[in-house]
């Protein structure tokens, strides 16, 4: 997803790091580049106001279950793994935690 205008930080970044911004795990300084090309990129604008959205949904919904820290490790692992690219195990994460 792109609006196809030169950004200094570019969309693809933006979209992949996506989470850690919503989850205030970055940097502040990766924060505030973020929050500048929001300001400038109506498209990454609109996929933050959305995935905000399912994120506050899913705390309502799901909030109080505390999530193992296993599994918890084995999803950020996948998440990663399929960010760089890397051929996903076909063992479902549900499955693994069993």
């Amino acid at each position: 997803m792109s609006c196809g205008e030169p950004h200094e930080t570019d969309c693809s970044e933006v979209l992949d790091h996506l989470y850690e911004f919503l989850d205030r795990e970055m940097p502040d300084s990766d924060c505030t580049k973020f929050e500048v090309h929001f300001e400038e990129c109506s498209p990454c604008l609109e996929k933050y106001g959305l995935e905000q959205a399912v994120k506050k949904l899913v705390k309502r919904c799901c909030g109080h279950d505390d999530v193992p820290s296993d599994l918890r490790a084995k999803v950020m692992g996948r998440i990663d793994l399929i960010r760089s690219g890397q051929a996903v195990p076909d063992q479902d994460v549900a499955t693994a935690q069993e």
